[in-house]
């Protein structure tokens, strides 16, 4: 009987990954070149992981200190966005955390992984589709806990994350984090207004100006 894989050896062989991909990137990626700079076989990596693009997946997946993974843990505890404010908070220091060294590192690999899952979709696809829908969902359900009805916290959602992957790819191109940084801003100045007179129709409120009756 065949023994299994080693968890600790897969788990180091994937740190490894990770690193050579935000060094090296997607688009000339094979297994032999990448398993010779990593001290093992092409073969071996196959054994650990069953294909190069289960591997890419996995090794993109690997950093605890995600942005998604550390705003979930905000959920169902005293830090979860109970208003529009609160959550254009998150959202700020979410974005804060796509600037800092580490993540924006990597952006450069999500833009390839999203090139290549336009090409070869039935490689990478389902990954960029399953982290979009994440984040998505991940909003959706702030929006519709503050009191949207599904179809408005869903469009919302996806307007918010739409717009974020924009601007954090397009820097990118000229390194201008300045302007996509202000640019951010301006969008939670025009989006939070909008989400708190949606709040208030749905609870059935009325806007009066100072003095009316």
């Amino acid at each position: 009987m065949p023994r299994p894989p080693d968890p600790a050896k897969r788990r180091a062989l994937l740190d490894q990954v990770r690193a050579y991909l935000i060094r090296n990137g997607l688009a000339d990626l094979s297994l032999r070149p990448l398993a010779q700079a990593l001290g093992t076989s092409d073969r071996m990596l196959l054994y650990y992981f069953g294909s190069k693009e289960r591997m890419v997946s996995e090794a993109i997946a690997l950093d605890k200190q995600r942005p998604l993974l550390r705003s979930r843990a905000l959920f169902g505890t005293d830090a979860s966005p109970k208003d529009p404010a609160s959550l254009r908070r998150l959202l700020e220091e979410i974005w804060r955390q796509f600037n800092t060294p580490g993540p924006r590192g990597t952006l450069p690999l999500y833009l390839e992984i999203m090139a290549a899952s336009l090409l070869h979709p039935e490689r990478y696809g389902p990954f960029m589709r399953d982290l979009v829908t994440e984040w998505r969902d991940l909003l959706a359900s702030v929006f519709r806990d503050m009191g949207m009805t599904e179809g408005g916290a869903r469009t919302e959602a996806a307007l918010v994350v739409d717009a974020t992957m924009g601007l954090l790819m397009a820097p990118l191109a000229d390194g201008d984090w300045d302007r996509s940084d202000a640019a951010f801003r301006a969008l939670l100045d025009r989006l939070q207004p909008g989400w708190q007179a949606s709040l208030s129709t749905e609870r059935g409120e009325e806007s009066h100006p100072p003095g009316s009756a």
